[in-house]
């Protein structure tokens, strides 16, 4: 299910705060990378990417493509920084704590 405008705002302000746990370099999207982005998610839920400079594509759809290819929702996009996030049910959580992205 997508992300509502609201849900993306909240997302948006978290993210401020986290580094880059993701670093597409000059090699572009590839099974490790997406493999690396897929444990971030299952552990953190919200990622933030640093995106390289492959010319063939440009930072938007180079985010939507790994959203895709890890069943994430793109929270945003700003220059050659995204931010994804997918929910992970199985996290453990308890009432009062921070989230995994903050811990």
């Amino acid at each position: 299910m997508p992300l509502t405008g609201k849900e993306r705002a909240e997302l948006r302000a978290e993210a401020h705060h986290l580094d880059p746990l993701v670093h597409v370099g000059a090699q572009g999207i590839t099974p490790t990378l997406i493999g690396a982005l897929d444990d971030a998610l299952r552990t953190r839920e919200l990622v933030k990417i640093q995106l390289g400079r492959p010319v063939e594509e440009k930072p938007r759809a180079m985010a939507e493509r790994l959203a895709r290819e890890t069943g994430a929702d793109v929270v945003q996009v700003i220059g050659r920084t995204a931010t994804l996030f997918r929910e992970n049910p199985e996290l453990e959580r308890t009432h009062g704590a921070p989230p995994p992205w903050r811990q």
